[in-house]
């Protein structure tokens, strides 16, 4: 009897010690899953921990109820590689990065939906070069599956748009990885082009500005020279040059102060300011503060207001800034019309709610379809030879739409070439219970 109690219980040991090193091959396949998927594919510690957690119970319960009997553990053993390439696939779907998990030989075993938008042919069973075609991705595959070391390439990407890639290649060894079909490869993919977006758009802003300064550096350059040779002694001479060197240096200070202030905004653009103001007030002080050049192009301004007040939250400075720079180029670049016309208002919004709205409308030459998506980016310009006559820097615009921004508003482009331009600002009203009208 007490023979037989000992080799029940020296079995219940041995199959005890089985279950426990199945547990824990299927935790370190969870672990070496998520692992990886956080080194090459961004995934969050926390996700990466609760997905763990998750595919671990997952497995491990039906394998501890299967290996409760002596007779049913083999049976728990032999689910093991199924439930693992189970969870390998259920993990990889829920990826946000396309993802493919192919075999050493580049068969395609798994990938999830992000992979069909760059590759819509690609199909399990088939080899990666039947959808992915870019050798460099597909040798630095054939390099993992031999040197068992991860790698990561860039690609180029013209078809159906451009894009950039980067693809990261990594091995994946799963429970029973004696076995060769337990050696996988797992492919990543990142999509770098709003990064390289932005570092053209960088690249392109340090031109314009570079180029922006130099020209008004170059004329001083000449001017010191001259006055400092031939004109040293011709009073009339260097009254002109002082006069043109100073507009000079005006230009170039006006330039830095917009290259300024635009980098300020851009730091805080996440504030929204809590501080209240009225745009009403805002808007009669700036074309008051430009009557004068108004009087200087001859052309009327005239103030429609259809509000009492406008008050909205934000940032005085930065919407005095804005409304000097719609009514100042309204007066500068469509002096043609000989008039402008500053329309205010209250219009209903989404949610029941109500809007500021200030409209700028010139009777000028217009603006052609073409250019207006293209207004409000940094240093564009329709006429490169007229905005530098008016002063410009390019840059006005570009610093509407960020303050705009920050203010939670909108700048809406009209305008029909030859019969002039509309220029609207929309803001969301901080009081919109007081909709008062002198209408």
């Amino acid at each position: 009897m007490a023979v037989q109690d000992y080799r029940r219980d020296g079995t219940a040991a041995i199959a005890a010690l089985r279950r426990f090193r199945r547990a824990g091959r299927v935790l370190l396949t969870a672990a070496v899953v998520f692992g990886t998927l956080v080194q090459i594919a961004g995934l969050g510690v926390l996700p990466a921990l609760i997905g763990f957690a998750a595919v671990a119970v997952a497995m491990l319960i039906p394998e501890l109820s299967l290996g409760r009997g002596g007779d049913a553990a083999p049976d728990a053993s032999r689910l093991m590689p199924a439930l693992v390439d189970r969870a390998v696939e259920a993990v990889v779907s829920d990826l946000p990065d396309p993802t493919i998990i192919l075999t050493p030989g580049s068969i395609v075993v798994a990938f999830n939906e992000s992979v069909q938008e760059i590759t819509p042919g690609i199909l399990r069973g088939e080899p990666i070069s039947f959808a992915l075609r870019v050798p460099g991705v597909l040798e630095a595959i054939r390099t993992v599956a031999a040197s068992r070391q991860m790698r990561r390439t860039e690609f180029f990407q013209r078809v159906p748009t451009d894009r950039w890639w980067e693809a990261t290649i990594a091995p994946l060894v799963l429970p029973g990885g004696a076995s060769p079909d337990r050696h996988l490869v797992l492919l990543a993919l990142r999509d770098l082009t709003p990064l390289r977006r932005v570092e053209e758009m960088r690249a392109d802003f340090v031109a314009n500005a570079s180029h922006e300064l130099r020209t008004p550096l170059a004329s001083l350059s000449g001017f010191i020279e001259t006055l400092q040779g031939p004109a040293r002694n011709d009073a009339p001479a260097r009254d002109r040059f002082l006069a043109i060197m100073k507009e000079q240096a005006t230009r170039m200070a006006r330039l830095i102060d917009d290259l300024l202030s635009l980098s300020r905004i851009e730091q805080k653009a996440h504030i929204h300011p809590d501080n209240t103001t009225d745009l009403v007030e805002i808007v009669h002080e700036v074309a008051d503060g430009l009557s004068p050049l108004a009087r200087e192009r001859d052309v009327e301004v005239k103030i429609v207001d259809k509000a009492i007040s406008l008050v909205v939250s934000g940032d005085r400075d930065e919407l005095i800034r804005v409304f000097e720079n719609l009514i100042e180029n309204a007066l500068k670049y469509a002096a043609s019309g000989k008039r402008v016309e500053i329309a205010l208002a209250r219009e209903p919004a989404t949610g029941g709610a109500r809007d500021a709205v200030v409209s700028v409308k010139d009777y000028g030459p217009g603006i052609a379809p073409e250019h207006l998506p293209r207004l409000t980016e940094r240093f564009y310009r329709v006429d490169v030879g007229e905005s530098r006559a008016q002063g410009g820097t390019g840059l006005g615009l570009a610093l509407v739409k960020h303050i705009l921004h920050r203010h939670r508003g909108r700048l809406m482009i009209e305008s029909t070439p030859g019969l002039g331009a509309n220029f609207s600002v929309r803001l969301p009203l901080s009081w919109p219970d007081k909709a008062f009208s002198t209408q």
